[in-house]
């Protein structure tokens, strides 16, 4: 498929449909395209205008409800009062880098470091940084200078960033985007159509394939790099042996194992509270973001001490708003309320709620492939038959666009972009479940009329 078929189907918004929306939505467009320029990208086919948030739902300029399944960042809800109310007195005290001496930095480090279990927990070091794409950055420079390597494996539909570095480790941005020369890609563990009982040793071989191509064409191996939901190849959860060997085998040829917990982490994926553990991997390095101070840009990365020692020696390391006082402030008050409220575990609940959900409209509607993921990451993959497993983007994109005009809030991922991806706030109840359910199966019972 082309990069240009493959874009039709993302959810995004068409500009050359300007002229069927109203006119004040066109005037706001026309100015941001002139105003941010092109490279930015709308949701959905009538785009939505946004005015506030709160818990699991998202109003627009009139008022009107939106249930929101789809945002991730607000993990612990939007505009969360204690999150709010932890940054507003911060920011009314003091606003500074990690320079100075700071108990609360030393405190969030001693609550979270535990939880990463295995060598990290014992004996790692937590950086932090702004973003995701700043964190995955950091783990590649620190990788690359101890191993004396610059290789990298990753997924064939990953997503690791939009910094220089990440930006070329991050396929799923397009074919027009370029790959680092010393990127390498393995197939997606697709297990809809891979058998599970043969995936780790086929999923062995082609990372082993691709560490002896980096070594006869460049300097070898530095890290294989991945997402354990495997979030943008199309959300997969299983088989959970998938990754330790794959940690072994990048140790042995020299190279370290990141995990990228971006999307995975913070409870996303169930009480495990990081995606890695339910593969019973334990990492050298791993990376986070997103959710991690509830919408307040807040990233780091955990590094086992022996893999950071000789970087900590020769390259200093500094970050102006990494680690500032609001951001620990957002990310202890997220951190309180996930582990307060049990938010990880009520993902497993809410989670197999969704997809139990799924699993009786798929009865109804064979459009409906394959259902999969863990905690509150939900991928339902549409197919055109479901013998031959064809994938069906534009039928995808139709449940999206669909869905949003019914005020549910979705999208879609993987390489035809013909899954729908459900990963809504950790405070997702099973009535908003309901609520998601029954508008699918009404669009669904629609289009199938």
């Amino acid at each position: 498929m082309t990069s240009v078929k493959k874009q039709a189907m993302v959810n995004a918004f068409d500009p050359d449909r300007l002229a069927q929306l109203d006119s004040e939505t066109r005037g706001m467009i026309e100015r941001r395209i002139r105003l941010l320029g092109p490279a930015y990208r709308l949701f959905y086919e009538t785009p939505l205008r946004l005015e506030r948030g709160c818990g699991a739902f998202l109003y627009d300029q009139n008022g009107e409800e939106y249930l929101d399944a789809y945002n991730n960042v607000a993990s612990v809800g939007h505009a969360n009062p204690r999150v709010v109310e932890a940054i507003a007195a911060q920011a009314a005290r003091l606003s500074t880098h990690t320079r100075y001496v700071q108990e609360p930095i030393l405190r969030y480090a001693e609550a979270i470091l535990p939880s990463f279990g295995g060598n990290l927990a014992d004996d790692g070091h937590i950086m932090f940084t702004c973003t995701g794409s700043e964190a995955n950055d950091l783990a590649l420079r620190i990788a690359q200078h101890h191993t004396g390597r610059n290789g990298v494996i990753i997924t064939s539909e990953a997503y690791h960033g939009n910094s220089y570095l990440t930006a070329g480790l991050s396929p799923s941005l397009g074919r027009r985007s370029p790959l680092g020369q010393w990127v390498r890609q393995v197939p997606t563990p697709d297990s809809y159509r891979i058998p599970r009982d043969t995936m780790v040793p086929w999923f062995l071989e082609q990372v082993e394939r691709q560490i002896d191509d980096l070594e006869r064409h460049g300097n070898g191996l530095a890290a294989f790099i991945c997402d354990s939901i495997f979030s943008s190849d199309g959300i997969y959860d299983e088989p959970v042996a998938l990754l330790a060997p794959v940690a072994d085998l990048v140790r042995s040829r020299g190279g370290v194992f990141i995990a990228d917990e971006v999307q995975a982490g913070f409870g996303r994926t169930g009480h495990m509270f990081w995606g890695y553990r339910r593969h019973g991997v334990d990492p050298d390095m791993v990376t986070m973001g997103k959710p991690m101070g509830n919408g307040f840009p807040v990233a780091a990365l955990v590094v086992r001490s022996d893999i950071v020692a000789g970087f900590g020696r020769d390259i200093r390391y500094f970050n102006t708003f990494g680690g500032n006082s609001m951001a620990i402030a957002a990310a202890q008050a997220t951190l309180d309320v996930l582990r307060e409220e049990a938010l990880p575990e009520h993902a497993d609940r809410v989670g197999d709620y969704i997809r139990t959900g799924f699993s009786r409209l798929r009865k109804r509607f064979p459009v409906i492939g394959d259902i999969r993921g863990a905690g509150l990451y939900v991928g339902v993959e549409m197919v055109r038959d479901p013998s031959s497993k064809e994938p069906d983007g534009v039928l995808a994109a139709r449940i999206v666009n669909g869905l949003r005009d019914r005020h549910v809030l979705i999208s879609a991922t993987g390489f035809h972009a013909n899954i729908l991806k459900i990963r809504p706030p950790l405070v997702f109840t099973t009535d908003d479940a309901d609520r998601l359910l029954h508008h699918a199966e009404a669009l669904l019972e629609e289009l199938a009329g």
